[in-house]
C-alpha cells in the first residue's frame, strides 16, 4: 500500500503519550530504513504539550504534519483506516496495555514493538509483564538482552527481544568544547526530600565555585504551564533553587542542544549520560545518594565515570572506559537487529503466518479492565463503569501498595540485591498516574 509521499516504502506508526517515550519512538522509527513514519500522541494525563512535542522530535526527519493527537477511543478506528504494517508503542506499561487492546480490535492486525526509553538497568518485572504480549521488545545493549532473557526466563513469559542502538544517542557533527556544567535532572532520582535539598545544594556550590561558567540544570517539563513527565517530581529541584547564583540557570531545550555547549554532563542515573557519551562530552554519575537498583545506577559500575559531590564542584568530568561501552549502549551497530527482526516479523504477517498476541481479559473482569483504564487515562476516561472502578478500586490499591513496602522480598534478585541485573519482585514505588494540582487520584500498579 502507498503512503503519502513515500510510495512502496512500510508504513511504520508510533503511538505515544509521555514525554520520555514520545522522543524514543519518534527517535527509533526515525532510525529504521525507509519507512513512510507517523506519531500518534494519544490524549493522557502525561501527554506532551506541543512545547514538549517539539523538543522530542528535535533531530528527527518526522515533520509536523505527520503528527497526529487523538483520544484513546479513537485509536483502533485511525488504525483500521491508516493500515500501518508496524506500529510501536511508547508509553509506561499500563499505557502500552491499554493501547494493545485497542490494537486487538484492528484489521489486518500490524506487527506490534514496544520497549523502554533509555538505560534499563534493572530489568524491571513490571516492564516485562506489560510487554508481553507485543510482538517485539525493543532493547538496547547487550547487557540488556541478558538481563530481560534472564528475567523472562524467571517469569516464565515469553518475551521476544530486539537489539537496537539507542536512537537518539548520536555523534556531534563537530566538537562541543562547550564551558557548561550540564546537570539532567530526574524526577524520581534521587526521591526523598532530603537527597532532593543536597541536590540543589550542591548545584548551588558548583555554581558558585567558579562565577564565570553556567550550571545548567535541564529540565523537561515547565508545571506552570501544565506540562507532566512520564514520572511524578514530589519534590522540585527549581522550588529549592528559587534561590540562586545568576550562573546557575534553568533550560528546557532539547538535550542535544544543551550538550552542544557543555563541558560536561552530570547526573545521577538519567539515560543523558549515554546521550553525552555519544556526543564525546565527558560524564560524572554522582554517587553521593548511593549506588543501588532504586537510584537505577548500578549500570555505571565499572564505568570509569562514577564521581561524587567534590567531583562535580571541581568539574572532574571522565570519559568512560571502552569495555564498559561495548557492553553497555555502544555496541557495534551491525549487532543490532531490531530491524531486521520487524521486517521478518512484516513478512509472517503479511503471510497470515504470524500468530497475534491478544492480551488477555483482566482477572476480575470488567471492573478490572475499567479500572485499568482509569487509571491510565484519568479525566479523559469519562465512562460510568470507570468511576465506579475508582471508587472501588482507589482503597484496595493503597491496602496493596502498603502491603508490598511493608512485606517487600529482600533477597537474591529483588530491589535490593545489587549484584544482580534484574527484579523479579514489584517496584518499591508508584507513580500517581492521575496528577491534577499535585493531587493523587489513581496509582497504576503491576
Amino acid at each position: 500500500m502507498m503512503h503519502g509521499d513515500r510510495p512502496g516504502r512500510m508504513r511504520v506508526v508510533a503511538i505515544a503519550d509521555a514525554d520520555s517515550f514520545v522522543k524514543w519512538s519518534a527517535a527509533l522509527i526515525d532510525s529504521a530504513p525507509s519507512v513512510d513514519p507517523h506519531l500518534l500522541l494519544v490524549q493522557t494525563p502525561l501527554v506532551v504539550s506541543v512545547a514538549q512535542e517539539h523538543a522530542a522530535l528535535a533531530g528527527t526527519g518526522i515533520r509536523p504534519e505527520a503528527v497526529t493527537r487523538v483520544g484513546h477511543d479513537d485509536i483502533a478506528e485511525w488504525l483500521s483506516r491508516d493500515r500501518p504494517d508496524v506500529v510501536v508503542i511508547g508509553g509506561r506499561g499500563p499505557f502500552v496495555r491499554l493501547v494493545m487492546r485497542q490494537i486487538d480490535r484492528v484489521t489486518p492486525r500490524p506487527v506490534v514493538v514496544s520497549g523502554l526509553p533509555g538505560v534499563s538497568i534493572p530489568a524491571q518485572r513490571g516492564a516485562a509483564l506489560y510487554r508481553r504480549h507485543c510482538d517485539l521488545m525493543v532493547i538496547h545493549s547487550r547487557r540488556e538482552h541478558r538481563a530481560f532473557t534472564q528475567l523472562a526466563d524467571r517469569l516464565g513469559i515469553t518475551l521476544p527481544l530486539g537489539l537496537a542502538t539507542l536512537p537518539f544517542a548520536r555523534p556531534a557533527h563537530e566538537s562541543a568544547g562547550g564551558t557548561d556544567l550540564v546537570f539532567a535532572a530526574q524526577a524520581i532520582v534521587p526521591r526523598e526530600p532530603e537527597e532532593r535539598r543536597a541536590l540543589a545544594e550542591i548545584l548551588r556550590a558548583a555554581a558558585l565555585a567558579d562565577p564565570s561558567r553556567r550550571v545548567v540544570l535541564k529540565l523537561r517539563s515547565r508545571p506552570e504551564l501544565g506540562e507532566t513527565e512520564t514520572h511524578f517530581e514530589r519534590t522540585e529541584l527549581t522550588d529549592l533553587l528559587r534561590d540562586r547564583p545568576d550562573n546557575l540557570v534553568f533550560s528546557h531545550e532539547p538535550m542535544s542542544r544543551a550538550l552542544e555547549t557543555a563541558e560536561g554532563l552530570v547526573t545521577v542515573s538519567s539515560t543523558a549520560a549515554i546521550e553525552a557519551m555519544a556526543m564525546g562530552v565527558p560524564v560524572i554519575a554522582l554517587t553521593t545518594f548511593g549506588v543501588s537498583k532504586s537510584h537505577l545506577n548500578t549500570v555505571f559500575i565499572g564505568s570509569g565515570v562514577q564521581g561524587d559531590a567534590a567531583d562535580v564542584i571541581a568539574r572532574r568530568f571522565r570519559h568512560p572506559h571502552p569495555a564498559w561501552l561495548a557492553d553497555n549502549y555502544f555496541h557495534d551497530p551491525s549487532e543490532s537487529t531490531w530491524w531486521s527482526d520487524v521486517e521478518r516479523l512484516v513478512e509472517l504477517r503479511r503471510r497470515e503466518a504470524l500468530p497475534p498476541r491478544f492480551v488477555p481479559i483482566a482477572r476480575g473482569g470488567a471492573l478490572h479492565e475499567a479500572w485499568q483504564r482509569k487509571a491510565v487515562l484519568g479525566a479523559e476516561d469519562r465512562t460510568l463503569t470507570g468511576a465506579v472502578a475508582f471508587a472501588v478500586g482507589t482503597p484496595l490499591v493503597w491496602s496493596i501498595l502498603t502491603a508490598r513496602k511493608v512485606l517487600g522480598r529482600r533477597g537474591a534478585e529483588s530491589w535490593f540485591d545489587s549484584d544482580s541485573d534484574i527484579t523479579v519482585t514489584t517496584a518499591r514505588y508508584q507513580d500517581p498516574i492521575v496528577r491534577p494540582r499535585r493531587s493523587v487520584l489513581a496509582t497504576v500498579i503491576d
